[in-house]
């Protein structure tokens, strides 16, 4: 029998696929909403939908910031509203700790906990609002080996034969 990977690290790795698809040449990013260990929606950092990518046209840089790009937070909840999926109570994770505007954006939705893998610029002003709205925040730890365990258990089932069982 083999060891099964906790709901959070099994959670945040698929953020960190997500974060796979990321368009944005300066940090991927990917997002997961969870609700009773079901995943609700999951997002990535990338450009508005129609629009050129980053990772192709270089970034459209405002006072420092790229305003090609949705971040991954946004993009998660954004698929919520689109096709009408409940936020309030479910769970965010994320692979980077989130900027001060979807710090915000999380507080409003209704997330009551966020789980990030990687800090990231935490704001102080964000960490205030976090605990003012009384959202608990943890960071979660996945082992570097996560992946390529995936690949060994891939391997030995792919030898195994059939007749095996």
């Amino acid at each position: 029998m083999t060891d099964r990977i906790p709901w959070d690290q099994y959670f945040m790795s698929q953020s960190m696929l997500l974060a796979m698809r990321s368009t944005c040449t300066r940090l991927s990013v990917g997002a997961t909403i969870v609700r009773e260990k079901r995943v609700i929606s999951g997002g990535y950092n990338g450009s508005v939908s129609g629009d050129v990518h980053c990772s192709e046209h270089g970034c459209y840089l405002i006072d420092g910031h790229c305003a090609r790009t949705v971040h991954a937070e946004m993009n998660a909840l954004l698929q919520c509203a689109k096709f009408g999926v409940k936020t309030e109570g479910a769970d965010i994770y994320i692979t980077h700790f989130p900027c001060l505007q979807c710090t915000k954006t999380i507080i409003q939705s209704g997330i009551r906990k966020i789980f990030f893998l990687k800090n990231y610029h935490n704001h102080s002003y964000a960490l205030k609002l976090l605990e003012q709205a009384n959202i608990k925040v943890e960071q979660v730890a996945v082992p570097e080996d996560l992946f390529q365990n995936i690949g060994d258990y891939y391997k030995a089932d792919l030898t195994s034969d059939i007749r095996d069982s």
